[in-house]
């Protein structure tokens, strides 16, 4: 029987909390919702933006909870909540406590994943690479900010071997906090860009606070830079000047480290042939797109760095899926045959945006098909964003995209910046394209879907799936319909 994720005494320790009722012996997992909390879980009533956790403190316990953590200044009106607590000053910071403990206790090596594009899909890469060495512990979605990095780490369990985490950030100052709960061997830069530029002077702002990743790396880690970005010197001077000797590019630059020596794309995969830390190696990427080629050499790198075996990993990374919203093909059953839909849907920025109109550009249309761009606002862009929705137009062009649809009122720009003849629609939200959608999409067709998480993108993804959803086969039954 395998150890629980905490016992009741460490778990009380981790948190400095004080017990109330009758105390369990263990905690099995963490949870900060209700709404999913499982048997054995310890409920953190966390207060969020639009709900404070402790209206749903009776919920959790009656749900099977072991114990809920509350603030002490909560407790006169949970008053008549019935199982065992554990009251502190700050829930947040008890779990930031927990989360520390949790680093303290392992020996497992560690990286952290930071940049402006991929973090989420370079951190799950890593993850499924190193996975054939042991166990691995990682968060399932993109838990990487205040609350998500200090719940991944007070989820991860004292035998975990690696460990990956994703930390990002809109705002100056917040990787530092973060990174120093993680205190990772190894941190990845993925690439720095225009993102959050709302929040920021200019993109080398934006590379100085992603360089915070390096405050926290232990003695003698490394840090693994995008080489082929215009701001890897001032990445690397920081993470120099924070006492990290060990600097390695990635990319194709020939002064990179782990090193792109030849890349085969294909529509449905990547071929790829590398150096990477003076080892030449071939492999090949499940999932397409020459994003996740690049952040290939970093992960490969990385597994060498934490101490994996890198053949094993490059191995692994054959049966590399693309994740929901971040690239994951499906197909469609339309009228007299069959369409593809990419669903790219989970946020944009303009370099994933670029990125994302490439991979359809790689896709190959069935005869009489056409590639078709969906594409929502990207949000956060400042005085920029006119600018960076219309330069989309050339990416479009480049991919030979055939008729591209517009979402929200920035994408006004970029439909202003198009040919005629590309144009298929421009409406207010992501919804109202729908009907048109609807008449539009043909045999052959393969559809990609983009923009910010605000622009609602994904709902209209899962809208086209539903609508032109194939009859399941026994197969498709068990496994659902994605086929990439």
């Amino acid at each position: 029987m395998s150890a629980p994720l905490w016992t009741f005494a460490d778990f009380l320790a981790g948190t400095g909390g004080r017990p109330i009722g009758a105390s369990p012996e263990a905690v099995t997992g963490i949870s900060i919702d209700s709404r999913t909390i499982g048997k054995g879980d310890a409920f953190f009533a966390i207060r969020g933006d639009a709900h404070d956790g402790h209206d749903f403190v009776g919920k959790a316990l009656a749900a099977g909870a072991a114990t809920a953590v509350v603030a002490r200044a909560h407790l006169s009106a949970l008053g008549t909540v019935r199982g065992s607590l554990v009251a502190v000053d700050d829930v947040l910071e008890a779990l930031a406590d927990l989360g520390r403990a949790a680093r303290s206790r392992s020996q497992a090596r560690i990286a952290a994943v930071t940049g402006s594009v991929g973090k989420t899909s370079t951190k799950e890469t890593l993850a499924r690479a190193l996975a054939g060495e042991g166990p691995v512990h990682y968060s399932p979605a993109s838990f990487n900010n205040h609350w998500g990095v200090p719940l991944t780490l007070a989820r991860m369990p004292a035998d975990s071997r690696f460990a990956v985490f994703e930390i990002g950030m809109n705002h100056p100052g917040e990787i530092t906090p973060l990174v120093k709960m993680v205190r990772p061997h190894v941190a990845i830069v993925t690439t720095v860009e225009a993102v959050h530029l709302e929040f920021f002077r200019d993109v080398a702002e934006i590379a100085r606070a992603k360089a915070e990743i390096f405050l926290g790396v232990e003695p003698d880690g490394a840090a693994v830079i995008n080489r082929d970005n215009p701001h890897y010197e001032l990445l690397a001077d920081a993470a120099r000047a924070a006492g990290i000797a060990h600097v390695v590019g990635f990319g194709e630059n020939r002064e990179a480290e782990a090193r792109l020596e030849v890349v085969k794309l294909k529509p449905e995969c990547s071929c790829v042939s590398a150096n990477i830390l003076g080892e030449e190696i071939a492999y090949k990427l499940g999932a397409p797109g020459r994003h996740l080629v690049q952040n290939s050499l970093a992960v490969l790198a990385a597994v060498s760095l934490l101490g994996g075996d890198m053949a094993k990993a490059a191995l692994a990374l054959a049966a590399m899926p693309a994740p929901k919203g971040r690239g994951a093909r499906f197909a469609l059953k339309v009228k007299g045959g069959s369409a593809t839909l990419i669903d790219e849907s989970y946020n944009a920025n303009p370099a994933s945006m670029r990125a994302a109109i490439a991979l359809l550009g790689q896709a190959m249309p069935q005869p009489r098909g056409r590639r078709i761009a969906i594409l929502g606002d990207m949000r956060e862009l400042g005085a920029e964003a006119p600018a960076l929705h219309a330069g989309l137009a050339q990416p479009l062009a480049e991919a030979q995209v055939d008729l591209v649809y517009l979402a929200g009122p920035l994408m006004q720009s970029l439909w202003d910046a198009l040919p005629p003849d590309v144009r298929g629609a421009h409406a207010a939200s992501a919804a109202d394209l729908l009907p048109a959608l609807y008449e539009t999409i043909g045999i052959g067709d393969v559809i990609m879907v983009k923009g910010s998480n605000a622009s609602r993108m994904g709902p209209l993804a899962e809208a086209i799936r539903t609508r032109f959803a194939p009859a399941p086969g026994p197969a498709e039954q068990r496994q659902g319909q994605e086929i990439a």
